[in-house]
């Protein structure tokens, strides 16, 4: 017998507390997105709609909802980088979503250290242990079904550089679980982390 289901259609509304899409679609990786504009000035912002998608060349990208200064200053500069936000830093994370005014550094609001980068002229953020250096390759402004854009910007960057802290890596590999990554989930304030209980192996086929 078919459970029933909830059902609804996105343009007329889900009729719940709150919109199930970012619930389902989770937990995600968080863009923690450094840059600048051409005066130099520093911008820290997460997106939770971001990932990897591509190899060779690495390719990652988040998107944007609103041409914010993000997107503003990576279209003009031609770089970023992408910090990983661990547990510890979570906090300082949400400090960086605040919405202020783009005269504001967000480094210095949630109180981190901007760190020279070796490949790219954008700082990133010196806490996190991971980092990878980004030239920006593609800007996508997001269409409907209806052909109509949205204000959402997808925007694709080159990954050139790559910054490790030694102890994530074991015999050559990279552990996720003990860089303590943060995950973006649904509800107004869920997040996730990873830890080494809940990792399974599949192997491909052969």
């Amino acid at each position: 017998m078919t459970e029933e289901r909830h059902f609804y259609e996105p343009a007329k509304g889900h009729g719940l507390a709150h919109d199930p899409f970012n619930s389902v679609i989770a937990p995600r990786p968080i863009g923690w997105i450094s840059s600048h504009d051409k005066q130099g000035g520093l911008n820290l912002a997460p997106y939770s709609f971001f990932n990897a998608f591509n190899y060779t060349p690495p390719i990652i990208g988040f998107s944007s909802i609103g041409y914010k200064d993000s997107v503003r200053n990576i279209v003009e500069t031609g770089e970023f980088c992408w910090n990983l936000v661990t547990r510890p830093l979570a906090d300082a994370m949400n400090q960086t979503s605040a919405m202020v005014g783009s005269e504001v550094d967000e480094f210095a609001l949630a109180g981190l250290t901007p760190a020279p980068s070796q490949v790219v002229s954008v700082p990133h953020v010196a806490e996190s242990p991971v980092t990878f250096e980004c030239k920006f390759s593609q800007l996508l402004q997001l269409t409907g079904a209806n052909g109509e854009p949205v204000d959402t910007w997808m925007v694709f960057g080159e990954v050139v550089g790559v910054h490790i802290a030694r102890h994530l890596l074991k015999d050559g590999v990279y552990d996720t679980a003990a860089a303590q990554p943060v995950l973006r989930a649904g509800g107004p304030a869920d997040y996730f982390s990873i830890d080494a209980d809940h990792r399974f192996q599949i192997f491909r086929p052969t």
